[in-house]
């Protein structure tokens, strides 16, 4: 479990830093530390691919609006009343930030899919600014099942995170998935072939808290969601 990322080219990282530099110089909201740039490198795997992908990311970043998306902002205080994430004041075995999602308080047909995922976006910036990425620079995502049933099967939500996962590259580093019932199995079979084999390798299904206690404290877990 210990967080050792794959090493990146160093040429590769040098011509990216040097084509982003032009890019910074003329707009410093454009720019990127070295950790985000091996990231990207990772995930995007050329130099040309990473760089466009930034591109991308950047302009993202603003046509979404994440500027607006902060505690005090009615969208995100409206779903932290629905219970269904918040990011834990406390981390995994490895240091990373947890991000915990309870499934029983998503229904499908109650809520805007648009303003939720936004509300994840939101959990997914407060992860990455509590990563100390000298250290560690990757997520714990918890998801907990329980009560899971066909009203909370929101495959539109997923496709979302997915999505999302090109956005914030390399930023996942384990995925629990606990108190899974039989019923998901099918659910999860349709979700995984969304995902690359890098992804999917990084999700596991918890079936004690013996093996939880691998990951995390089952302390820091919220009772009350």
């Amino acid at each position: 479990m210990a967080f050792s990322p794959k090493p990146v080219n160093e040429d590769d990282l040098k011509a990216l830093k040097e084509r982003m530099k032009l890019i910074s110089d003329v707009d410093p909201q454009q720019y990127h530390n070295d950790f985000s740039l091996k990231r990207y490198l990772r995930a995007f795997k050329t130099v040309d691919d990473a760089f466009m992908e930034i591109l991308k990311t950047n302009k993202w970043r603003v046509e979404y609006g994440l500027a607006e998306l902060t505690e005090t902002s009615p969208l995100v205080q409206k779903y932290m009343k629905k219970n269904i994430a918040k990011v834990l004041k406390h981390r995994d075995i490895s240091g990373r930030p947890v991000i915990y999602f309870s499934a029983k308080n998503h229904n499908v047909n109650d809520g805007n899919i648009d303003e939720l995922t936004k509300f994840i976006v939101y959990c997914l910036e407060e992860g990455c600014k509590m990563c100390c990425e000298e250290v560690i620079d990757n997520l714990c995502v918890v998801l907990n099942l329980k009560n899971f049933g066909l009203s909370y099967t929101d495959f539109q939500v997923l496709k979302n995170l997915v999505w999302l996962g090109m956005r914030y590259p390399e930023r996942l580093g384990i995925c629990l998935m606990i108190n899974a019932p039989a019923l998901f199995s099918g659910f999860w079979t349709v979700v995984k072939g969304w995902l690359d084999e890098t992804t999917s390798s990084k999700v596991q299904f918890i079936k004690s808290e013996e093996e939880l206690c691998k990951y995390l404290i089952p302390d820091i877990l919220p009772t009350d969601v």
